[in-house]
Order: C-alpha cells, then sequence, then structure tokens
C-alpha cells in the first residue's frame, strides 16, 4: 500500500530562554528555507518587530515590520500575524520549510496547540481553518545555557504576566524533541547533574553539546536527522495521558531522579496545601493529577517548576459523567481509566511524577501520604464536603500571586489548550 504523501510544510520551531537560538535558527537557513522571528522586547511600548529572514542571491535577506499591538494585547497579534503568515507561506512556491525563531517569552505547547487549534478566518484564497491545515510541525528544537539553565529551572524569578522564569525554562525543555546545549556549567559535577536532568525532563531527545557560547558552531541539520520516529514534534498530551513520555532513566544520577506517587484515596484538602512545600524544595518539576476530597467530580492538575506550583481544573472524573458523556471521551483515556477502575470511586485516583535534583523521595511520599485522608476519614464519606478547600478556586504557589493585565492577554494559548482539552 502507497504512503499518503503530507503536501503540508515542514514547520521547526526553535525555543529557549537563556540558549543559543539566534546561531541554532540562522544554521537552518538556507536555499528554501525561512526564518521568521516576532521580537517582544517592546512589547510595552505597545509594538512586535516581526523579521522574516531568507536567502536571496546566496546571501541572508532580512524584511523587518513592525506591529501594533492589536487591542493592546500581545497574544491577538501574534494569533493574527503569526498564524495567517504561516499558511501564507506553505503557498509560496520557493518555500519549503518554516523556521519559527520564537521570542525566548514564548512557549513551544501552546503555540504548537494554537498551530492545530486556532481558525484562521478570512483569508482570500484559503479555506478557514487552523495553520495545520498548510504546516506540520517537524521538530521542537529547545536551546539550553549550560552556565544559567539550571539557576532558571529551579528559582522563582517572576516575569511581569505572573509567570516564572522557571515555568518557561522547563517548559521549553519538557516539550523539546532536539535539545542544543552551549557553554558549560561550573564544574564537572554541575554538568552531569544538567545532563541528568535533561534527559529525564526530554527522554529520548537527542543533545548537541556546544562548548562554545560566542559562536557556536551546531550542526542542526544532524541533530535533527537524529530525533526519533516517535518524538512528539508538536502533539500536545492532556492532563489525562501518561505522565512518564518516553522512556526516562529512572535510577539516581547525581542525586537527580524521578519520584512516582499514586494513591486510590483521596486528599484532604487542608493538610495537602499544607504538603505542597514538598514539591518545592529540591525539586526540578512536578506534574500529577489530583483528587482532593472536597471536590468529588473534578480532577485537579497539579505542576510545578521551580519555586511556583499551580493546580488548574482537568476536567471531571468519568465516575462523575454520563454514559452519554463518557463516549464522547478519548478510547485510550477510557481503556486506562478501566483498568483502575474502583467500585466505589470509580477512576477517581490521584498519581503525581516528580523530578528532584537534592530532595529526598523518601520524604516526598511520606508527607504526601500524610495528606490523603485517614482510614477514618473515608469511612465517612458525608463529612466531606464541610471541610475547607483552599483549592476552591484553584491554586497558585506563592499563594500571594496574582497575575496583571499583561498576564491575561497573554494567556490565549494555555486557556484554549486548557479548554480544547477538556
Amino acid at each position: 500500500m502507497s504512503e499518503i504523501l503530507d503536501g503540508r510544510t515542514p514547520l521547526i520551531l526553535v525555543a529557549g530562554w537563556n540558549g543559543a537560538t539566534d546561531a541554532t535558527a540562522q544554521a537552518l537557513l538556507g536555499p528554501g528555507t525561512v526564518v521568521v522571528h516576532h521580537d517582544l522586547d517592546l512589547v510595552h511600548e505597545g509594538v512586535v518587530r516581526r523579521t522574516v529572514t531568507t536567502i536571496e542571491d546566496g546571501r541572508p535577506m532580512d524584511r523587518l515590520s513592525v506591529l501594533e499591538l492589536a487591542h493592546g494585547c500581545i497574544s491577538c497579534t501574534l494569533r493574527q500575524d503569526l498564524l495567517p503568515l504561516l499558511r501564507a507561506l506553505h503557498t509560496r512556491s520557493s518555500v519549503q520549510r518554516i523556521v519559527l525563531h520564537l521570542d525566548r517569552r514564548l512557549e513551544p505547547e501552546a503555540l504548537c496547540w494554537a498551530i492545530d487549534h486556532v481558525i484562521v478566518a478570512g483569508v482570500v484564497g484559503q479555506i478557514d481553518g487552523p495553520a495545520s491545515r498548510d504546516v506540520r510541525v517537524e521538530s521542537v528544537v529547545t536551546c539550553v545555557d549550560a552556565g544559567t539553565w539550571f539557576g532558571d529551572a529551579t528559582g522563582d524569578d517572576e516575569l511581569d504576566d505572573g509567570r516564572t522564569v522557571a515555568q518557561i525554562a522547563v517548559g521549553q525543555v519538557d516539550y523539546a524533541d532536539a535539545l542544543v546545549v552551549t557553554g558549560a556549567a561550573d564544574d564537572g559535577w554541575e554538568q552531569a547533574k544538567l545532563h541528568a536532568v535533561l534527559v529525564r525532563l526530554a527522554p529520548g531527545a537527542p543533545i548537541a553539546w556546544e562548548p562554545s557560547t560566542d559562536s557556536p558552531a551546531i550542526d542542526v541539520e544532524k541533530l535533527l536527522s537524529q530525533v526519533p520516529a516517535d518524538a512528539r514534534r508538536g502533539a500536545v498530551s492532556d492532563a489525562h495521558s501518561p505522565l512518564l513520555r518516553g522512556q526516562p532513566p529512572l535510577t539516581d544520577d547525581c542525586g537527580v531522579m524521578i519520584v512516582e506517587f499514586e494513591a486510590q484515596r483521596p486528599f484532604h484538602p487542608e493538610r495537602l496545601h499544607e504538603a505542597i512545600d514538598v514539591l518545592l524544595e529540591g525539586v526540578v518539576s512536578a506534574r500529577g493529577r489530583v483528587w482532593v476530597a472536597t471536590q468529588p467530580d473534578e480532577a485537579l492538575w497539579l505542576e510545578s517548576a521551580g519555586g511556583g506550583l499551580r493546580v488548574a481544573s482537568a476536567n471531571r472524573w468519568l465516575a462523575a459523567m454520563a454514559p452519554e458523556e463518557q463516549e464522547q471521551v478519548p478510547t485510550d483515556r477510557r481503556a486506562m481509566a478501566a483498568l483502575r477502575w474502583d467500585e466505589r470511586f470509580g477512576d477517581r485516583h490521584s498519581s503525581i511524577v516528580v523530578l528532584v535534583y537534592a530532595a529526598d523521595p523518601t520524604e516526598i511520599d511520606r508527607t504526601l501520604q500524610w495528606a490523603l485522608v485517614s482510614d477514618d476519614e473515608l469511612v465517612d464519606e458525608t463529612r466531606w464536603h464541610t471541610w475547607n478547600d483552599p483549592f476552591g478556586q484553584f491554586h497558585e504557589d506563592p499563594c500571594e500571586t496574582t497575575e496583571s493585565s499583561f498576564a491575561e492577554q497573554n494567556k490565549y494559548a494555555e486557556q484554549d489548550k486548557r479548554e480544547g482539552q477538556q
């Protein structure tokens, strides 16, 4: 049987908080490839600078456009400019590949969701639809500065929009199909620890190590040829997907290891709130599904990076849905739920994966076990709804964190992604 040809234009995303993104994107530039970059450095002045780079007469040619912020909103500007631009570039016979050189503030996972789901309408000569009608994500390359990434990924520095640097740095690596690491850590131990974290955050992703940060000689094309066939390539998983993607090492390396926590009984909300600090100290990241006793219908999604943590909705448990609603749920989720189905509680459970570098795995397990409802509390389910629930409107940690209006402007991809998963 002949293969079905995919006529969409290949798309490569180059991301990174403090890595060699410029050099990596330029290394991919060549005849037939166009590099697109939206610079957000002047966002507070109300503009975004867009550069489109091509090869003409054997030399790079930059075309700079200055975009006014639509409705004073970064997300709207990118949505109204970037997504239609991707579809327009696809129609050009001279364009065989597109490289998106992302501003360091942008998260590739949210952008990939927008490419796949946000409708681009009103473009002359094109059928309304998402940009994924015309482009396909071939790879996401994340660039890492070996000397600064670990500090960024485990700190608690905040941006103006309420996100933390750690959230962005960890998310960019977690979503990578390939990694470019430039420079060196302070010593051999720190370098080995960095490697141990990277291979657990992005298992299977090939890594190019380049000691120079000034003019790195990166063979990015060779690196992309090593990306495994089963790499994510722009696919966005939801809160009920397997938490251990790929095959990350489960052993201890330089104090770095993955800790798995599973429970078939709910958390007591106040004890869980008190226990959360154990996921913020000596931990690179944590993520997972959480069942809180005061919210029997709602699955919660817990996610931390560095010193920041948030808890949000992950839709309802299957056990809280009517049969006709369950039929609309993806088959793989129903199959996984059937494997753990409990006669009393259905598919309700808690499952958390923690990547530690200086925390005691035994202490994490002990503290989370303590936060679960006790045997006596489990018997009397009628009391659960009377308990105080710090997660009633979901949660961010530190508790006093609030988002600015700038954050609301930037959250389109995260909100859209969450809504699409529900």
